[in-house]
């Protein structure tokens, strides 16, 4: 394999932010297992103590994440964000206006490998509030993720949440309006799906936002982020493949899946685990109104979902030739 190394006259700014997503790379991929060992040596070494008394406000604090989290200000408008941003670029478009005084549930698609459009949107900077003033945004993860010392504290502050049922109907179940739930609806199975060029999206199954949308009546809208898919390239791992078959039992058995990735380095352009610069561009659709519906029959979540399909369907098809999408391409739903 021929290496194509980065030339040596790339403009300070552009190396600035190669270097803000390499940090986000190790935040989303060591900076948990990273704060796991530095627990471990804290309780195992001298300072002990100081891991007792984090144990003591872990027990204290759990629930903080299935109850609207702890978002920090400072730490979403940091400088390195913006650099992050810049570095793809990602841009928010909107097509609709969405009145702060409901509750709204935004279906993210597609998964991509690493939600670098769903982090970048919703967990960073002012670009949802200048569009949507009045709405305060919610990234649900994994709940995993808020088992592990020191690290939780850093997702909540940017404004993340638990994606279980408790944190998603604390966050819908707001008297005054204005939250705005957001499920990335494929989850982790979906980043297998994340090569250049795919559109398939892990969704027939997926009903439970409906339910939830339905019993707290909050208005269901479609996001689809242009370009997630195309900032790494996968291992081939066809359905029936030895890989994809090891890959989806073990996303059973951990709950997040393992896609074998790569794009470039920091000073070369032929391997690596930094994405590609390839723009992001991430559409949030027109609200679909709901009827709060404590007790929703299975006939009526099949309605609601066959009409989620449709408005994510309209709203990808009325965009892809904006962002490099040819027009025989289309979404296919599993």
């Amino acid at each position: 394999m021929k290496v194509r190394f980065a030339p040596i006259n790339v403009p300070l700014k552009r190396r600035i932010q190669t270097v803000a997503v390499l940090q986000w790379i190790f935040s989303f991929l060591l900076l948990g297992q990273f704060c796991c060992g530095l627990f471990v040596l804290l309780i195992l070494g001298n300072f002990w103590f100081l891991g007792v008394l984090y144990l003591v406000w872990l027990y204290v604090d759990w629930e903080t994440p299935r109850a609207g989290g702890r978002r920090s200000q400072w730490v979403r408008n940091w400088t390195v964000w913006n650099y992050f941003r810049e570095y793809f670029p990602i841009q928010l478009i909107k097509t609709s206006d969405l009145d702060p005084k409901h509750n709204y549930l935004l279906g993210f698609h597609p998964h991509g490998v690493l939600v670098a459009g769903a982090f970048g949107n919703f967990c960073t900077g002012p670009s949802f509030k200048n569009l949507f003033p009045g709405l305060t945004p919610y990234l649900h993860i994994m709940p995993i993720w808020f088992g592990c010392p020191f690290f939780r504290e850093y997702v909540m502050s940017a404004g993340m949440v638990s994606a279980s049922k408790e944190s998603v109907s604390y966050v819908l179940n707001n008297a005054g309006g204005g939250h705005a739930s957001i499920i990335v609806i494929g989850g982790a199975e979906e980043s297998l799906n994340a090569h250049p060029g795919s559109l398939t999206l892990n969704i027939l199954k997926r009903k439970g936002f409906i339910k939830m949308a339905l019993k707290y009546g909050a208005h269901l809208v479609p996001v689809f982020s242009f370009g997630e898919n195309e900032l790494f390239k996968q291992v081939a791992n066809p359905r029936g493949s030895w890989l994809r078959t090891v890959q989806e039992k073990l996303q059973k058995i951990m709950g997040f899946a393992l896609p074998l990735f790569h794009a470039r380095g920091v000073f070369q352009y032929s391997f690596g685990l930094i994405p590609f610069r390839q723009p992001i561009h991430t559409v949030v659709g027109s609200p679909i109104l709901v009827k709060r519906n404590p007790n929703p029959t299975n006939e009526e979540v099949e309605q609601l979902h066959a009409l989620y399909l449709q408005e994510l369907r309209k709203l990808f098809e009325e965009h892809k030739g904006k962002y490099g999408i040819p027009e025989h391409k289309t979404l296919i739903f599993e």
